[in-house]
């Protein structure tokens, strides 16, 4: 271990990606077509794809929220990484997006465990904040309009269970969050829920420099 930042190069990035376990054919399909669309960096990586998979398996998710599916990457590795019972809400408002997402679930005989929603992820959520359902869930992964991430994670917050752990993509912003030119809705959005979840008490958290920054949030005990 050490304090010294470390300097992180195209080349070591190209490294830390060659180094992941094999992506599942199935993943790599999807990935390929995936990134014929403009919007492509929209999706998470493998990189970030495996470790969702292993915090899945490492704190034995069984039911999980996702916000913001697109073409269904990151929920298909959550999917392979949940038991046979497992379940995931997916949020999401694209029926053309999801319909690629769908055709992938089917392909790799997960889209039993997959409850896609199509409505406003604050609609749904909200759906779900009845007492039956509080703290039901394990885990939850963000990756949405970054605007409502504080709000998100709210809901989140209130739906996973004492110890269950919610995921946050994209909290370094392709570097923008520490340009303090860049004063747009979306970055600023990003530095404040950063702000916010580095001083919040009912949670144990963590800033990861994973992707474009993973954020994770272990709710704790009494909250």
């Amino acid at each position: 271990m050490t304090t010294k930042p470390l300097c992180i190069t195209e080349k070591l990035i190209a490294y830390v990606r060659a180094m992941q376990p094999d992506e599942p054919a199935i993943l790599k399909k999807l990935g390929a077509e995936t990134d014929t669309d403009p919007r492509a960096n929209m999706r998470i990586g493998w990189d970030q794809g495996s470790f969702l998979m292993l915090l899945a398996r490492l704190i034995q998710a069984r039911r999980t929220i996702e916000i913001g599916v697109y073409t269904g990457y990151s929920a298909l590795c959550t999917a392979l990484a949940l038991p046979q019972d497992g379940y995931i809400l997916a949020c999401d408002i694209s029926e053309e997006w999801t319909g690629v997402a769908r055709r992938y679930w089917r392909e790799a005989g997960v889209e039993h465990k997959i409850d896609l929603r199509l409505a406003p992820a604050l609609k749904t959520l909200d759906a779900f904040a009845d007492p039956g359902h509080a703290g039901t869930f394990d885990m939850a992964f963000i990756d949405a309009d970054k605007t409502n991430y504080h709000t998100y994670f709210e809901r989140c917050l209130t739906l996973v269970r004492p110890g269950g752990l919610i995921v946050v993509d994209n909290t370094l912003w392709y570097g923008r969050v520490i340009d303090y030119s860049q004063g747009d809705e979306d970055t600023r959005a990003i530095r404040e829920f950063n702000d916010r979840l580095r001083r919040d008490h009912r949670v144990d958290a963590c800033l990861t420099a994973v992707g474009d920054g993973v954020s994770l949030a272990v709710k704790k005990g009494d909250s």
